[in-house]
């Protein structure tokens, strides 16, 4: 019954993530400047769970913690997602779905480097092969030699980048043994980073001025909650002792799925072609594939 809570908790998670797609493209239609876009976002997110850890010491855990917690803050919000906004501007928002679902074949890669109890099997080199292949039909569908298919190969490239340093992140969190509440480490990693973010934007991006029609706080409210949601429940399943890490990061398969077609479907410059469904089924199929030979 608890592997399947966490598998359910896995998914829900990851479908909260792949609507970030869609609300990144239709707040980048109001406000283009990916860091303090970012910085909102994960401030207001941070400051959002702060009533359910209210109880907790908070600043004796980061002084108890400081550098795990900065190390955390950093990669993952921080400069994970200053990469992640700015590739944003460069790949539709479908394709970013896709690429990012790919995240799980960079994490077991990782962690057959970095984690003892989590090598390479025949069935995960399978796996990692074929959504190889599919990133790399994804990237042609893009016309890579034109100049917009050269800014999506740089997002893709950027996209990748913030996927690697998501897989850091998670072998960091799973090694460490200090018990750190996950929605203390949320709320904190997020409020810091969110902090950074909006630093870097005052020096390259300038003032932000509050001046935005309701679409663009609808977007920013719903980031801000799913970011809130997601990242807590992934960092509970992190700190559980069942499950691996590339285990569990199999299911952010999931994310190109949902997260393409509500692409598809609500943003009105953006429709799927033939390479990128071909390049996304070759990945989900790396997920079913996996799970289905593990059982």
């Amino acid at each position: 019954m608890n592997k399947i809570n966490n598998r359910l908790l896995a998914i829900f998670a990851c479908f909260l993530w792949s609507t970030a797609f869609v609300g990144i493209k239709i707040g980048y239609t109001y406000y283009s400047s990916p860091f303090n876009f970012a910085g909102l976002r994960f401030t207001l997110a941070g400051i959002l769970l702060l009533p359910l850890i209210y109880k907790e010491k908070l600043f004796s855990i980061l002084k108890d913690n400081f550098k795990f917690i900065l190390f955390i803050s950093l990669a993952q919000t921080g400069i994970g997602y200053a990469i992640f906004y700015s590739a944003m501007k460069y790949v539709d928002g479908a394709i970013a779905a896709i690429i990012i679902g790919a995240s799980p074949l960079i994490t077991a890669i990782l962690s057959h480097f970095l984690l003892e109890n989590d090598k390479m099997s025949k069935v995960k080199f399978l796996a990692l092969i074929s959504g190889m292949f599919g990133i790399v039909l994804i990237s042609l569908s893009t016309k890579p030699f034109s100049i917009n298919g050269l800014k999506s190969i740089l997002g893709i490239l950027l996209l990748l980048t913030n996927s690697t340093l998501g897989g850091i992140v998670n072998i960091k969190i799973s090694k460490n043994k200090v018990a750190i509440n996950p929605i203390v480490l949320s709320s904190l990693q997020m409020i810091i980073g969110g902090i950074f973010l909006l630093i870097l934007g005052r020096i390259f991006e300038g003032k932000i001025y509050f001046n935005f029609p309701l679409p663009f706080y609808f977007s920013l409210l719903w980031l801000a909650f799913l970011s809130a949601a997601a990242i807590s429940i992934w960092f509970k399943l992190l700190k559980s002792k069942d499950i691996k890490v590339s285990e569990l990061n199999m299911w952010k398969f999931l994310i190109p799925l949902s997260g393409a077609f509500l692409s598809w479907i609500i943003l009105p410059n953006e429709s799927p072609n033939v390479l990128s469904i071909i390049g996304m089924l070759i990945i989900l199929i790396s997920l079913v594939s996996y799970n289905k030979v593990k059982k």
